[in-house]
């Protein structure tokens, strides 16, 4: 995967002039990147259609440059590591982005990792909660204070005492979104000094339903898009953890190695049966208006989708894809097929 993932971000020296109309420009989430540059690369290099530019901006940022509208100058796909936000959708719809389809390409395991020479660990979600929001109960759990743990047994006795040092993805990645859903809003919900307790300045005095306030005393640092870094960052810092996508945790298998959550590692069986609590589905939206205008499109995306590179057995999986089932693929095939749209509607079913 280095070498295609080398090759791709060659593109990027391109990518201010990338969208002249007849080639395809992508941008969006950092996991999904190694997955759409070998699509790219494939296209390219086996039919008729120019390699399309490939952008790793991070789910958010993908969303801010694709939703801005419609023109020529703007994205043509945007992939993304969680669902399309409803604020997003109506920045769409604003602009002039009426049409899009939404197609999910697999699923992935947000791993928290480690180097390899550190002692294995084993934390819940609600340790690692604890760990990284910016506030925690007071010890007689009936009110906020800014986070004090800097060591892990400091959380529970029972942990090592280890420095708590988190390298993770910035606030435009959907990484960091999915991991603020599924650790944070996922343990505070269920914890009545956050739903109970008003924040002096938070707008319109609403409760803490959704906590999210990852703490920013250096504990927690934010280290671009380029999880690669968290990689290289790791190697150096052998008592902190990273965050990031499944893949690039198999990928550098023999530096790194997953902590396990819950006494549960990262694996495809883990992520696709939902025993691994910390999974989410990869997805890419297509904006319709573009399909008349810029060649090429929809056989990246039928690709994209197609067995060759998404099956249990396809390039994908190979380089860290973990796939959906056979009845789900053929779902998002047959959405594809139909340029199904999204819909105002869909974002109350989620």
């Amino acid at each position: 995967m280095k070498k295609i993932v080398l090759a791709a971000a060659s593109l990027l020296v391109a990518a201010s002039a990338a969208h002249a109309g007849d080639q395809i420009h992508i941008v969006g989430s950092s996991t999904v990147y190694p997955f759409s540059s070998y699509v790219a690369e494939e296209l390219g290099a086996t039919t008729k259609f120019k390699t399309p530019v490939v952008e790793s901006t991070g789910s958010g940022g993908g969303m801010k440059l694709f939703c801005a509208g419609a023109g020529a100058d703007t994205p043509d796909l945007t992939n993304a590591s969680r669902r399309m936000k409803a604020s997003e959708f109506k920045t769409c719809q604003k602009n002039g982005v009426k049409d899009i389809t939404e197609i999910v390409v697999g699923y992935d395991g947000i791993a928290i990792a480690q180097s390899k020479d550190a002692a294995p660990l084993n934390l819940t979600r609600k340790e690692i909660m604890l760990a990284v929001a910016a506030e925690v109960p007071n010890k007689s759990g009936d009110d906020l204070i800014a986070n004090p743990y800097h060591y892990w047994n400091e959380i529970n006795s029972k942990l090592p005492h280890r420095k708590i040092t988190f390298y993770g993805p910035p606030t435009s990645s959907g990484t960091r979104d999915a991991f603020e859903d599924m650790i944070l809003k996922h343990n505070t919900k269920h914890m009545s000094v956050y739903t109970n307790l008003y924040k002096a300045d938070h707008k319109k005095n609403k409760k803490y339903k959704k906590y999210h306030e990852i703490r920013q005393d250096g504990v927690y640092v934010p280290s671009g898009e380029n999880d690669n870094l968290i990689v290289q960052k790791l190697g150096k810092d052998t008592a902190a953890l990273g965050i990031f996508g499944y893949s690039y945790l198999e990928e550098n298998a023999d530096s790194i190695a997953a902590a396990t959550v819950e006494g549960v590692a990262p694996a495809p069986a883990t992520v696709q049966s939902g025993e691994y609590k910390l999974s989410r589905s990869l997805y890419f939206y297509i904006k319709k208006s573009h399909i008349a205008k810029v060649p090429g499109m929809i056989e990246y995306a039928k690709l994209f989708t197609s067995e060759k590179m998404i099956g249990d057995d396809g390039a994908c999986a190979e380089i860290g894809l973990i796939p959906l089932p056979k009845e789900a693929r053929d779902h998002y095939r047959d959405q594809l097929a139909k340029l199904t749209n999204l819909t105002a509607a869909d974002f109350a079913k989620k």
